[in-house]
């Protein structure tokens, strides 16, 4: 019988912190500085960074489509990046349309935009989430009291360590006439990850 310290977030754990405590008896890492280096990251990790994002693509119908092709190149555009202090990660945005559903999961462990929508909810980190949005989607959704049209595709976009994923919910219908920071308001970390309509 498997236990968790056999589950793929705590193989991966170790592996860190087996890799962390080399460079430290090398002397290639000051374990302070990785602690520094993680806060500063997390200090400006936040859901209102994804939401500027989304509510900067709803009214620039430029930058939508800047984001759309090149995520990483858009970024900037509003102050913001996907690096992690070690490494840039790809991300992709998927916009939602008439037709057409995104929900993001990383089925192998907790793959996410942290620097868009801060730290991922525990939720999202949960082996019935991971696996089970992949096999029924629509049932997860009615589980969040969200449920989607039937008529609609909903793709679920698997994230990895390379790449990382974001939802651009449709702008709601009843928001014409709000500003670019009124719209933001209006945008859930839920929504950018598709298991909430905004």
């Amino acid at each position: 019988m498997s236990d968790h310290h056999d589950s793929p977030d705590a193989t991966i754990s170790a592996r860190v912190r087996t890799i962390e405590s080399r460079l430290e008896q090398l002397g290639l890492l000051d374990p302070r500085e990785l602690d520094q280096a993680m806060a500063a990251f997390l200090s400006h990790a936040s859901v209102g960074n994804g939401a500027r994002v989304v509510a900067r693509a709803w009214v620039d119908e430029g930058f939508r489509k800047r984001l759309l092709e090149d995520a990483n190149a858009a970024l900037p555009e509003l102050g913001l990046s996907m690096s992690g202090g070690i490494r840039d990660q790809r991300l992709k945005v998927v916009p939602n349309t008439d037709s057409e559903h995104n929900v993001i999961v990383c089925t192998l462990c907790s793959c996410y935009p942290v620097a868009l929508l801060g730290p991922s909810p525990t939720w999202y980190k949960s082996e019935s989430y991971r696996s089970r949005v992949v096999r029924e989607p629509r049932a997860v959704l009615h589980d969040f009291g969200y449920d989607v049209d039937p008529r609609m595709h909903i793709t679920v976009w698997d994230a990895n360590a390379e790449t990382r994923y974001m939802v651009l919910p449709q702008r709601p219908a009843d928001s014409a006439g709000l500003g670019e920071d009124e719209l933001a308001q209006l945008v859930s970390r839920d929504g950018m990850i598709g298991v909430a309509p905004v």
